[in-house]
């Protein structure tokens, strides 16, 4: 007997079955049977996407972020370099040097 995970879904085929779900042009079990995804959490993704609509067309930081450096690699790289700093101080003090 194996343990069954929890399957994870893209964005977009989230949006796909919420437009679907939204045209209604198929039922809800209809929609359920063609995508093997519960009726309710169909309902949910649909929730969703009329809830967040509108931000689509919104232009916020997060689009914005992303096009910047990735901040977190960044200040690890600064961690690495800081560390190796000190470690070469304290092998020049104890050389002599």
């Amino acid at each position: 007997m194996s343990k069954q995970t929890r399957r994870k879904f893209t964005s977009e085929f989230k949006a796909q079955v919420a437009l679907e779900a939204i045209k209604n042009q198929y039922t809800l079990a209809e929609l359920s049977k063609k995508f093997d995804v519960s009726g309710v959490v169909i309902s949910k993704w649909k929730r969703e996407f009329l809830d967040n609509m509108s931000t689509v067309f919104e232009k916020d930081q997060s689009n914005k972020k992303e096009d910047g450096p990735d901040t977190d690699q960044l200040y690890s790289q600064i961690g690495k370099l800081k560390v190796e700093n000190d470690f070469l101080k304290k092998s020049c003090k104890k050389l002599g040097i």
